[in-house]
């Protein structure tokens, strides 16, 4: 069966699954939209001023950060507790220093740029469900993170933040595998979905269904990426927060001094 044939079957026989994903990704941008709109409404009443919610320091931004995210693709590896089809990687960690630094809508950009690059390039060997479930997956963990750190800039806040973006990718990558993922390839591969229960169950015979299998692999696995990816961000957010908000503070500053002159 070609590539395309296997598109079609699985759009065919998953659709439902495919429309509510197609709406998950609506709802991360829609909710991101809605979050930079009051942020900014908030930034104009208490400064007079505001930053664009794609100004070019923030396009730069989305540029640069997309494409160390997609570099970060490659180095993925697995990890003992759950099957090998599961690559571990850090290419959520540009998408979540981008938010904390410019807001969730640059997040979510990153990271569905970071995506439209590796279909792009590399193409898809999963009739694009991988790759969308990989936009969902790290969507569920960077938009709480940076937007409850967008109303509240502190390193209490972050640490908050990082806690409930971690807690949502463990728990959306879990309910994304037992409702589509996992049958979803189960179409494409044309096996059922106990092939990837007894893959679960060599590793750990605790999985004996489709729920201990999230339950044990799946949920462990994000549980352990968000909790990585929050303490390398921890760790050099504030060595790059100073660059990459050197341009707003650039701008701020020239909006200051032309204030003093017409004043003056």
């Amino acid at each position: 069966m070609s590539e395309k044939q296997n598109l079609l079957t699985t759009v065919a026989q998953n659709w439902e699954h495919f429309v509510a994903l197609v709406l998950l990704i609506l709802a991360a941008f829609f909710v991101t939209f809605i979050v930079e709109k009051l942020a900014r409404k908030e930034e104009l009443k208490r400064d007079g001023r505001a930053e664009a919610m794609f100004s070019v320091r923030k396009i730069a931004i989305i540029g640069v950060f997309s494409a160390i995210s997609f570099v970060l693709m490659f180095f993925e590896f697995p990890l003992f507790f759950a099957p090998s089809f599961y690559k571990f990687d850090f290419s959520d960690i540009p998408a979540l220093i981008g938010g904390f630094a410019c807001g969730p809508m640059v997040a979510v950009m990153i990271e569905f740029v970071k995506v439209m690059l590796n279909i792009l390039i590399q193409g898809t060997t999963s009739g694009f469900v991988g790759e969308i479930a990989n936009f969902v997956v790290g969507a569920a963990f960077v938009v709480p993170a940076t937007v409850i750190y967008r109303f509240k800039k502190s390193r209490k806040t972050a640490l908050i933040s990082c806690l409930a973006g971690t807690v949502c990718i463990a728990f959306v990558g879990a309910v994304l595998n037992a409702f589509f993922l996992l049958p979803a390839y189960a179409v494409m591969f044309g096996s059922g979905v106990d092939a990837f229960i007894e893959m679960g169950t060599a590793i750990n015979p605790a999985v004996t269904n489709l729920f201990t299998f999230c339950a044990l692999c799946v949920a462990p696995f994000n549980l352990l990426k968000g909790i990585a990816d929050s303490i390398i961000t921890f760790l050099v957010y504030k060595q790059l927060s100073p660059i990459l908000k050197a341009d707003k503070t650039s701008v701020s500053r020239k909006i200051h001094k032309t204030e003093a002159e017409v004043e003056g």
